[in-house]
């Protein structure tokens, strides 16, 4: 199919990179996230111009936060910028002159690792990323599962807990709001200003209130032996491996895959989370059990995964 470019929308930068078919990245360039809708197709499509010079390139995938229909054009939903029935495919197309696709972000990023990174040799994966949100991708016989409308896998927003803690999608009791970056701090600073004389590692690295944590304070505690520290960082496995029990009573995979920024603290977060899976896997003793393994592709997974799903057969199809 020769070379694709996947185009990766963040909250600052968009960024595209050329992508051959092994999933490596040839070039990149990389442009500010306008603050407008309109202004966001345009800065994709100078993302697109600058990364392409030089090249022969045959489609375009762009991996969007939102909710993204099946026919890998148009994007119902997206949260953080104002598109709601965007045609992106069209409008991005008219622009570049290139077959475009549109996929989810966290789909992207599922399909990158399931290809070239962690999931490589594996037919049935789950991923999920644990960011300041918390999203995933579902890969069963080789092939993503977008579901009949192409919204499948929004794994953060299962409600885990009735009548829980208020989500920013307007539900209660959402995973994220118990496994995800913003969780980590939530217990972090909770259980700092309950018991501070267990937190006086986390505590100086801040302003020395437990309104002046951060997350990257907690992980340099927690390396440190800071007990409330290491404690938020087994609250937050114990949530994320009790809904990795519940996905694999759904799709039984052979490997859950966990990227995202949190995933970067390694055996930190995966053991426990290994931990609460295996404790909350119904029959856990006596089946077979996935593996639960950090993800390698790091912040390039969405890109890379994007370039390669424009080379995918519509779905529809």
């Amino acid at each position: 199919m020769g070379l694709t470019i996947g185009v990766d929308i963040g909250g600052t930068k968009i960024a595209a990179g050329v992508v051959d078919e092994e999933g490596n990245i040839l070039s990149t360039f990389k442009v500010p996230t306008p603050g407008t809708p309109e202004g966001i197709v345009d800065a994709i499509a100078s993302a697109v111009e600058g990364a392409r010079v030089g090249h022969d390139i045959v489609g375009v995938g762009i991996g969007a936060a939102g909710y993204v229909n099946r026919q890998r054009s148009e994007v119902y939903f997206a949260p953080n910028i104002h598109w709601r029935n965007e045609p992106l495919k069209e409008k991005v197309e008219a622009r570049v002159d290139l077959p475009v696709v549109v996929e989810n972000d966290a789909n992207a990023a599922a399909w990158g690792e399931y290809k070239f990174g962690a999931g490589k040799g594996h037919r049935n994966v789950i991923c999920i990323t644990l960011g300041t949100g918390l999203g995933g991708g579902i890969i069963i016989g080789n092939k993503l599962r977008r579901g009949h409308f192409g919204v499948a896998a929004e794994f953060g927003h299962i409600r885990m807990v009735p009548d829980g803690l208020l989500c920013g999608c307007g539900s209660q009791g959402c995973w994220e709001q118990y496994a995800s970056g913003r969780a980590l701090v939530r217990y972090a600073k909770q259980r700092a200003n309950a018991t501070p004389e267990n937190a006086e590692i986390l505590l100086g690295l801040g302003n020395g209130t437990p309104d002046g944590i951060e997350g990257k304070h907690i992980s340099m505690a927690a390396r440190q032996g800071d007990r409330v520290a290491v404690d938020s960082y087994r609250e937050l496995a114990r949530w994320v491996g009790a809904g990795l029990a519940d996905l694999a009573s759904l799709f039984d995979p052979s490997a859950f895959i966990v990227g995202g920024g949190l995933s970067d603290e390694g055996e930190l977060v995966l053991g426990p989370i290994r931990k609460s899976y295996k404790r909350w896997l119904v029959g856990g003793n006596w089946r077979p059990v996935a593996e639960v393994r950090a993800a390698e592709l790091g912040n390039k997974a969405g890109l890379v995964g994007a370039a390669d799903l424009a080379r995918e057969p519509d779905p529809i199809m």
